[in-house]
């Protein structure tokens, strides 16, 4: 599993691995039933203490993304495709309001940031498909 860890990174380390993941099985990288690398094997991987790939795997779980059994290991769960995207939308809201507030600081206009943010959408679509 390729999880890539940032020292300088403003989250973490679980967020990172439990963001990173999550995109995997977002992304359909990783497939309802596929089995996760045990807590202590990514924690060896990463070279990072077992309680920070615990705490990651407890996120995860308790967002509804995996699943874990005793003696068996972690799984990615089977998803409700609706809530998946309900969740995304609600994060997407909190980061706008994040945003709003940035820009009426900034003195942006309306036109502004919606200019912003279609460069950046229209970026990230050409990076998608080239």
């Amino acid at each position: 599993m390729d999880i890539i860890i940032s020292n300088n990174a403003d989250s973490p380390i679980y967020e990172q691995i439990k963001e990173q993941i999550k995109l995997m099985i977002l992304n359909g990288d990783l497939k309802e039933g596929d089995a996760l690398p045990s807590m202590r094997l990514l924690a060896k991987e990463l070279r990072i203490s077992i309680i920070t790939t615990k705490r990651a795997y407890e996120e995860l779980e308790r967002e509804g993304y995996i699943e874990s059994f005793t003696g068996k290991g972690s799984f990615v769960k089977a998803m409700n495709t609706d809530m998946v995207k309900e969740n995304l939308v609600y994060e997407i809201e909190t980061l706008f309001e994040e945003v709003i507030d940035k820009a009426v600081i900034a003195k942006l206009s309306y036109e502004e940031l919606t200019e912003i943010l279609k460069l950046l959408y229209d970026e990230r679509k050409s990076q998608d498909n080239g």
